[in-house]
C-alpha cells in the first residue's frame, strides 16, 4: 500500500461516527484503531474529472465544503453545478464547470502557474498534496508527448479552469469523506480516434496512455474515448491498490457520477463505493512501484493487488473535457 499523503493517518472511532451513517454493524468498530476508510473506484465506463467529483458528492461529500475551498483558488471566475441525470437507468451527479462568460480565461495557464495557484490557496495540507500529484502526472506525460520541458507545458483557456476546478474539486471531495486509501478497477480506455489539433490521433490518446503505463487497463470495444487525462491523473496519482472485483470491506456509502455523453452500450458513469476496511479483511497485494521522476511535489508509492472518456485535443495544451 502507498507510503501516506502528508497529514494521512487512519480514521478514528470518533470519525467514523461522524462520517458513517446509523446501521446495526456500528458496534462493531468500538475499541478497533487499526480500521481504514476506503474507497473503491468502479470504473465501468472509463474515469474523467468530472465523473469522479460528481460521484464523490453522490455519495456523501459536502458540495458546499467543495465549493467554499475551490473560491480560494486565484483562477478565472466559474460555477459549479450539481445535475442530478439518469443514465441507462442509473441515477447519477453530473458535476459541470461555468465559466463567466463576461471574464474569460487567460489562452494559456501554464503548469507552473498551476502548481503555484494550488501552493498559494491555503487549502488543507492533504488536498494540495493530492491536487498537486495529479496535476504532475499530467504534465509529465504531456511534456514527453509533445517533447517539451515542463515549464512549457500549458493549458489551453477553458480546458484550464475545468481541469483545475476538476482536479482540486476531487482532492477536497476525497477529503470531505476523509478517504484514507484509493482503491480501483482496471481502467477502460474505448478505442477509435479523435480529431484534435495536430490532426487525427488514436484512441486512447497518446498523453492519457503515457499517464496509465503501469496501471492495469481492462479492454472495452466501445468506440468513444472512454478515459481523459484528468481520469487518468487521478488514478495514476492516487490508487494505492487495484482489484479486478470489488474488495473486501464494509460498504457506508456509494456514488454515481455522470460523463456529458450517453453511450447506447452502458450507463456512462463512474461508480465510488466508501467503506471500511480492517486488516483481517487483508489478501497479500501485489507490489508495483510509480516514482515521480525529477520531481519533489510529494512522494506516492503504489502496491497494487491482481487478482487476477470524451473527446478533446491531445495538444501540449489540454482543452475542456466531454466525456
Amino acid at each position: 500500500m502507498a507510503a501516506p499523503l502528508a497529514s494521512q493517518s487512519s480514521i478514528s472511532i470518533t470519525d467514523l461516527a461522524q462520517l458513517t451513517p446509523p446501521h446495526p454493524f456500528t458496534s462493531r468498530y468500538e475499541g478497533r484503531t487499526n480500521l481504514m476508510k476506503i474507497i473503491y473506484l468502479d470504473c465501468i465506463s472509463g474515469i474523467s474529472g468530472d465523473m469522479t467529483l460528481g460521484a464523490l458528492v453522490d455519495a456523501g461529500a459536502d458540495s458546499n465544503y467543495i465549493e467554499t475551498e475551490l473560491a480560494k483558488l486565484s483562477v478565472s471566475p466559474f460555477s459549479l453545478s450539481w445535475n442530478r441525470v439518469n443514465k441507462k437507468g442509473i441515477s447519477s451527479i453530473k458535476a459541470d464547470v461555468q465559466v463567466d462568460p463576461d471574464s474569460p480565461p487567460a489562452h494559456h495557464t501554464h503548469y507552473s502557474d498551476i502548481i503555484q495557484m494550488i501552493r498559494d490557496a491555503s487549502l488543507p495540507e492533504r488536498v494540495t498534496a493530492r491536487s498537486l500529484a495529479i496535476f504532475e502526472r499530467i504534465a509529465i506525460a504531456e511534456g514527453k508527448i509533445h517533447g517539451l520541458p515542463l515549464e512549457k507545458v500549458h493549458f489551453h483557456e477553458v480546458g484550464a479552469v475545468d481541469s483545475i476546478v476538476d482536479t482540486v474539486g476531487v482532492a477536497l471531495a476525497l477529503e470531505s469523506l476523509q478517504i484514507d486509501s484509493i482503491w480501483c478497477s482496471p481502467i477502460p480506455l474505448g478505442y477509435g480516434t479523435v480529431v484534435c489539433a495536430h490532426g487525427i490521433y488514436p484512441i486512447p490518446a497518446p498523453a492519457t496512455l503515457e499517464i496509465l503505463k503501469g496501471i492495469p487497463l481492462a479492454s472495452l470495444p466501445i468506440q468513444k474515448e472512454l478515459t481523459t487525462p484528468t481520469g487518468a491523473g487521478i488514478v495514476s496519482a492516487l490508487v494505492d491498490e487495484f482489484h479486478v472485483s470489488l474488495p473486501s470491506m464494509t460498504v457506508t456509502s456509494i456514488g454515481y457520477g455522470a460523463g456529458t455523453r450517453d453511450l447506447s452500450e452502458r450507463p456512462n458513469v463512474l461508480r465510488v463505493i466508501v467503506g471500511i476496511w480492517e486488516p483481517s479483511f487483508a489478501a497479500t497485494p501485489h507490489s508495483h512501484q510509480h516514482s515521480h521522476e525529477n520531481h519533489n511535489h510529494h512522494e506516492h508509492s503504489h502496491s497494487h493487488s491482481h487478482s487476477e472518456s470524451h473527446s478533446h485535443p491531445q495538444d501540449h495544451h489540454h482543452d475542456s473535457e466531454f466525456k
